[in-house]
């Protein structure tokens, strides 16, 4: 079987200006290797729940409580989906916080070198901070960060952290998260 890589674009839902993410992971990758490349691409520490929701299907981590038509995401590779050119589907997570993404895939092709990790080629912005409320409380934190007069501003500078900002992203942190090397410039 030929190696395979689809290169992905993933997108965060209902947050202006756009966050996304261009990801390269390999067609036996699973559903579980791909919700891992995604917290790595937007900075986040998989620390709540995600679903994926792929041709009527849900898959996921299988978790007491778990809906009996979830699949177990670690038992589906990428390949299995048939995902073509074109194909979206999403992915969600932290169930409070509902982090709504849609997935594209812009390419697949195949490769003569293994890819060891999922790899990101490039993004916009920083993902927001975990448990900041989803994207009511995300639009709240800019609002609160950009004014120095919002009522919220200090607490809210504190809780982000001084070194977050919205507007920063960088591909060499998301690629050492992913376990990849920085991008040769």
């Amino acid at each position: 079987m030929p190696r395979e890589v689809l290169e992905l674009r993933v997108q965060l839902q209902y947050c202006e200006p756009p966050i996304w993410r261009r990801l390269r992971i390999r067609s036996t990758a699973t559903l579980a290797d791909l919700h891992g490349a995604i917290q790595g691409a937007m900075g986040w520490g998989d620390s709540h729940l995600h679903e994926f929701f792929i041709g009527g299907r849900r898959y996921g981590p299988l978790y007491e409580d778990a809906p009996e038509e979830l699949i177990d995401e670690v038992t589906v590779m990428l390949q299995a989906l048939k995902l073509a050119t074109g194909a979206r589907f999403l992915y969600s997570y932290d169930f409070g916080d509902n982090w709504e993404h849609e997935l594209r895939v812009e390419k697949a092709e195949a490769v003569s070198a293994e890819l060891l990790h999922p790899l990101c080629l490039d993004g916009a912005r920083a993902g927001p901070p975990e448990d900041c409320g989803g994207p009511p409380g995300y639009q709240e934190l800019l609002e609160a960060l950009a004014n120095p007069r919002h009522p919220r501003h200090r607490e809210l500078r504190r809780w982000a952290g001084k070194e977050w900002e919205a507007e920063r992203f960088d591909v060499d942190a998301a690629n050492r998260a992913l376990g990849s090397r920085p991008r040769e410039r």
